[in-house]
């Protein structure tokens, strides 16, 4: 823990505190991983709060849309995966270690919820300021990466739900209308757990997405 207090250039008081933010539910008996599940749906939180007023102060003339993509593209498992491992998360966390093949994978998860819980109990211990002060040093390199908003609406719908690990967006044609030198397409598309939306436009690919914006829009303003 003090490696890690060193690399943050931040020294807990309270170390218990730390010591729950590093301590994966999967190296732990059944029930006494409440407080880093606590900590990492604080720290999931906290980012995001972070990031979407960062966004809008250093974006000002930008539209919500685009914001949006930057957001979802700062915010995403990747991202806090690549946080996790410069901070070299990996070896401070108590977590499940396994030799299988899909360890891999299973990894990142481990280190992007260890990234969260570990911002949740920054928060906790310094406030706001703690958490941000954490979040600017480490994310402005990707923040600053693209000079244009990440991918369209489809791809960073996509990235969203794979984060999340959903099923993937299922796009569905309702309506096919016009004649073929104007057509008018309605595509409705439906994500794991979350409300269906719809999106017009001349072509399938258009109307599809418009309803992924739509859908983006809706997800944010729950946020």
């Amino acid at each position: 823990m003090k490696e890690l207090e060193r690399e943050l250039g931040y020294t807990f008081k309270n170390a218990a505190l730390l010591k729950n933010a590093l301590s994966h539910p999967s190296a732990l008996a059944p029930g006494q991983g409440i407080e880093f599940e606590r900590l990492e749906f604080l720290g999931d939180r906290v980012l995001g709060l972070v990031v979407a007023n960062w966004l809008f102060k250093e974006f000002p003339h930008e539209s919500e849309g685009d914001m949006a993509k930057r957001f979802t593209s700062l915010v995403r498992k990747e991202t806090l995966v690549e946080v996790a491992k410069t901070i070299d998360l990996d070896r401070a966390m108590v977590m499940k270690r396994e030799n299988s093949s899909s360890q891999k994978k299973r990894l990142e998860t481990l280190l992007a919820d260890g990234c969260e819980a570990l911002i949740g109990a920054l928060y906790l211990e310094g406030g706001l300021e703690a958490a941000q002060s954490f979040i600017y040093s480490y994310w402005k390199d990707y923040l600053k990466a693209a000079n244009e908003p990440p991918g369209d609406s489809k791809s960073i719908l996509q990235e969203w739900v794979q984060g999340q690990g959903k099923t993937h967006p299922q796009y569905v044609v309702l309506e096919s209308s016009g004649p073929a030198h104007a057509p008018h397409f309605i595509v409705e598309v439906r994500v794991e757990n979350l409300t269906p939306v719809q999106g017009a436009g001349s072509s399938k690919r258009l109307a599809e997405k418009e309803a992924a914006q739509r859908m983006l829009d809706l997800i944010f303003s729950h946020d």
